[in-house]
């Protein structure tokens, strides 16, 4: 299975960009991670870039593609988060998202796991068939019937997280029971906040219909945002990747985006 993966990460109306997104892949294993800093949390910038490099240095050691690994690698970037924190007084409370995937291009797999409201979808046929659920207040009052779920994105409280990493007493995850079997045409999407705020996802899946290849489908995607967006609007950040079961092109030994 050949893999196709696009990267976006733009400051919006931020003097600083609080997001990290990259992906790494070998002959057979490829892991993307996405990771977006707590607004309101000093260091924010240096939580999501240590949760990146941590993980994707961790993935490179045990390449696989489990439930276990992705907890691993969950406690990996949450590890060194805290870790960090003890260096400094100002860097003490700072926090990060998480959303991560794997994927066995031979064996045609994916596993995949978040803490916080960083979002992975999953899309089949044009049609969005798995999705993650928010670590947020938010989502609590979708789940207890108080509100929609498309009014998610218009609550007070859509921001207030219940877990998020670098917190090491009350650290949460939430992994995929089971590994996904990939089929021809696969797409998956993971995002922050500050992209599908303003990209719903009928909206995504529209995009990805009109789209010819995953760089179109992210420029498709950053116009949507820049076209809702405001003046001081968050980071934006996504990171496409396309299956196709194609033999045309040898995989290359080795990506790395960072």
């Amino acid at each position: 299975m050949q893999l196709e993966i696009v990267t976006l990460s733009k400051t919006g109306g931020r003097k600083v960009n609080e997001d990290a997104c990259d992906y790494w892949f070998g002959k057979e294993f490829c892991c993307c991670v996405l990771s977006d800093g707590l607004g309101g949390h000093y260091g924010g910038d240096v939580a999501s870039k240590l949760a990146v490099c941590h993980v994707l240095d961790k993935f490179r050691e045990v390449q696989g593609c489990s439930t276990q690994l992705i907890e691993t690698l969950l406690h990996t970037g949450n590890d060194a988060i805290v870790s960090e924190q003890k260096q400094s007084a100002e860097l003490m409370h700072m926090r990060a998202t998480a959303v991560i995937l794997t994927i066995d291009t031979i064996g045609k797999l994916a596993v995949w796991g978040h803490v916080g409201d960083s979002r992975l979808y999953c899309f089949r046929k044009g049609q969005i068939i798995k999705q993650t659920r928010d670590h947020s207040i938010s989502q609590t009052m979708v789940d207890a019937g108080y509100i929609k779920a498309e009014e998610i994105r218009n609550t007070p409280n859509r921001s207030k997280l219940y877990a998020a990493l670098g917190n090491k007493e009350q650290f949460e995850m939430e992994v995929v029971p089971t590994v996904f079997s990939l089929q021809d045409g696969d797409v998956f999407l993971l995002c922050s906040d500050g992209l599908w705020e303003y990209v719903i996802e009928n909206e995504m899946e529209q995009l990805l219909v009109d789209a010819a290849s995953a760089a179109e489908w992210i420029q498709l995607l950053e116009e949507k945002v820049l076209a809702k967006g405001h003046l001081g609007q968050d980071n934006y950040s996504a990171l496409a990747v396309w299956c196709r079961d194609s033999e045309k092109t040898e995989p290359p030994s080795e990506i790395t985006g960072y």
